[in-house]
């Protein structure tokens, strides 16, 4: 008889993206006429930029000609966009990064998803709570994580709370830990750290031979120039940091799938004789065994993003993104909540009033100002009594949505 991964079986009930769905369909079904406006999931609504549009347009061009049509690529990426990558987004910060350093993918919540089936599973897991699901799930599904308690962690992830108590800086853990995720700026909570932080965590690694999953897929959003852009910025972090990168949220390519990792030569993991290896082959050799590559016309679309007019186009879009963020950010706390993020991140996240759960209010939104947002505690048991915001609707929604939590919402 076939037998299932019985670590499937140790995961919540649902996705909790699924959750959310059903919730709002169901209130859609049972309230046809209600205007909902969604400022839950983290997906982008504006336009892809002109640049990349024609780009997309001149390569599909291409596919219909012999002379120019592309079948399969490199898995790794064309060089012509990962010459771009590190010329515009590491030269500039003096990162040295050789191409086969950098893989193109479809994703980051791909990469950041993948990426632990490089590594043993007697691996201790660290992870900053709330924290990103996908890390925690992908690491439940391979076996690695233990069994889920009541109190909403797994026996053998280690959980360091970010909170308004600690001013959402994670603590070093007490106990040893081999591999350590990291986001920023953060979703869900729109934070950021100082290098001087960061240093630390890079200082742990190196000590402890551990590795550090970097995901940087916010960084084009950081507004404050004291703020790193890249784990590499901090000296030796090339040493034990992987880190993702995603066209996703500063292009719009959320639908078009684009994004990438760095995998620097000098990250090493060990066998249990304690030889030491390149964690560059085994990626490579992952992606080259089940990865096909990205399409050509998306890269080519993605390559656009480094040309100057995608500079200005997907800054201005940026802008926009972080102009509804400000109204999000200074609207709720207008009303008396207390606010965090949405300065150098499109996600704004917010204190539950009167000590109320994060399912509650999501209820409470969704029925009282037909709202959608993100229940704190989906992201780990120290987001409870959090929700998160995103900037990522209309500007005129944003604004509308506004409107209603100071005109309906009863707090």
């Amino acid at each position: 008889m076939a037998l299932v991964n019985e670590n499937y079986l140790k995961l919540p009930g649902s996705y909790l993206f699924a959750e959310i769905g059903r919730r709002v369909a169901k209130f859609k079904n049972d309230n046809p006429d209600a205007d909902v406006i969604r400022l839950g999931i983290g997906d982008v609504t504006r336009a892809l930029p002109p640049a990349i549009i024609d780009s997309l347009h001149k390569s599909v061009d291409e596919m219909a000609d012999e002379k120019t049509f592309k079948g399969y690529g490199p898995e790794q990426g064309y060089d012509f966009l990962i010459q771009k990558v590190i010329e515009y987004d590491y030269t500039p910060r003096g990162i040295k990064l050789d191409n086969d350093e950098v893989f193109i993918s479809d994703g980051s919540k791909c990469d950041t998803g993948n990426i632990q089936e490089i590594f043993g599973l007697d691996n201790i897991i660290a992870v900053t709570d709330p924290v990103y699901p996908v890390y925690v799930d992908s690491n439940v599904m391979a076996g690695r994580a233990g069994i889920l308690g009541p109190d909403g962690k797994y026996d053998r992830i280690t959980y360091i709370p970010c909170t308004s108590e600690n001013k959402f800086i994670p603590e070093l853990p007490k106990n040893k830990v081999d591999i350590i995720y990291l986001c920023f700026p953060n979703n869900p909570t729109g934070m950021t750290i100082p290098k001087s932080e960061l240093k630390k965590w890079v200082d742990y690694a190196k000590a402890n031979k551990a590795i550090i999953l970097y995901d940087g897929a916010y960084e084009a959003y950081i507004q404050e120039s004291d703020i790193p852009h890249s784990i590499y910025e901090i000296d030796g972090a090339k040493e034990v940091a992987i880190e993702f990168r995603s066209f996703s949220k500063n292009a719009g390519f959320t639908g078009t799938r684009c994004a990438y990792t760095v995998v620097p030569k000098e990250v090493l993991a060990y066998t249990k004789d304690g030889e030491a290896i390149q964690l560059n082959k085994l990626w490579n050799r992952r992606q080259t065994t089940k990865f096909n590559g990205v399409p050509y016309i998306i890269q080519k679309g993605a390559a656009a993003v480094y040309t100057p007019e995608g500079q200005k186009q997907i800054k201005a879009l940026i802008d926009y993104y972080m102009t509804n963020a400000a109204i999000i950010r200074e609207g709720i706390k207008s009303v008396g909540l207390e606010v965090f993020g949405g300065v150098n991140a499109p996600y704004i996240w917010l204190k539950t009033p009167n000590g109320m759960d994060s399912w509650s209010f999501f209820d409470k939104l969704l029925t009282e100002a037909n709202i959608v947002g993100t229940p704190g505690v989906g992201f780990g048991p120290s987001g409870q009594g959090y929700f998160r915001l995103t900037a990522f609707g209309s500007k005129e929604n944003t604004e509308k949505a506004i409107e209603r939590f100071k005109s309906r919402l009863k707090i």
